[in-house]
């Protein structure tokens, strides 16, 4: 157990750090195909990597945990909310510039690439990070709880918490004014405020 735990602290930070400002920034310096590669790359490298990780958390010999019967319907509940979170960012996120294809395809025509353009539209009108939001709630709502399942998940959700906040201090530092307006009237990952 010890070893996964430490791989999952690997994959958290290596995930966090090549993501940061100075990372991206190096490649932006970098211009050309380093800049247009830099996101879809990224995409490639997590992809890969968290499935290397849940293949060998996998083959690894797991203790069930049991689940009381009045869990059932409120992970049926989470599994609902993450999937209604999933959609929802779908309609109001660019996926192409999300996975890094559009960067690349404005790359090949010879088109400079665009800012971050900020929205509150749809889902965004009630929660700033949906997908975030939606990933804790696919955590916890998913069946089969083990030891080594329950470790993973502590970990990934502090992960996606901490990914949360360093998501917020770039997008306030990327969007100025705007986006801190915003963060004072819609909720960072609990939808509460429904009815505003």
């Amino acid at each position: 157990m010890r070893l996964l735990i430490v791989l999952w602290l690997v994959w958290c930070s290596l995930h966090s750090l090549l993501i940061t400002t100075t990372v991206s920034r190096w490649f932006a310096g970098r211009g050309g195909a380093w800049q247009a590669l830099y996101r879809l790359g990224y995409v490639l490298f997590s992809l890969v990597t968290l499935l290397a990780l849940l293949g060998y958390a996998a083959s690894l010999e797991h203790r069930p945990i049991g689940v009381s019967p009045w869990f059932l319907p409120l992970q049926g509940l989470l599994l609902l909310y993450s999937l209604v979170m999933a959609l929802g960012g779908l309609r109001v996120y660019d996926g192409r510039s999300f996975v890094g294809i559009r960067q690349w395809q404005q790359y090949r025509a010879g088109q400079p690439g665009e800012a971050p353009a900020f929205s509150c539209t749809g889902i965004l009108h009630y929660v700033r990070h949906p997908w975030y939001s939606g990933g804790l709630a696919l955590l916890w709502g998913l069946p089969g709880l083990t030891d080594l399942s329950l470790v993973t998940r502590i970990i990934l959700s502090c992960y996606l918490v901490v990914g949360t906040l360093l998501e917020e201090h770039k997008l306030k530092n990327t969007l100025g004014q705007p986006y801190q307006d915003y963060c004072r009237t819609v909720p960072m990952l609990l939808p509460w405020r429904l009815g505003r």
